[in-house]
């Protein structure tokens, strides 16, 4: 079942990604990134009913891998 999304997040989501990755302040990276990997979720799911490239499919991929790793971190770090 195809839901409907908000086009203007989805489209944006290498920008939202590239302002997570290159956020400063801590105390807004958490939010910055579970912004950025739910237009990266939505939009991978939106190929998956629509179609598209193989290359915005591995981008998407990686970009999700590079969001989970930067959650951790910012996690671990204020655990420490």
């Amino acid at each position: 079942m195809h839901t409907a999304s908000t086009p203007g997040l989805n489209a944006n989501w290498r920008t939202l990604y590239q302002t997570a990755i290159l956020e400063r302040n801590s105390s807004l990276i958490l939010q910055r990134v579970s912004t950025a990997e739910t237009a990266a979720l939505t939009r991978q799911r939106e190929l998956f009913y629509l179609g598209g490239s193989e290359e915005e499919r591995e981008c998407l991929e990686d970009a999700l891998y590079a969001l989970r790793a930067l959650r951790t971190a910012v996690r671990n770090a204020e655990a420490a």
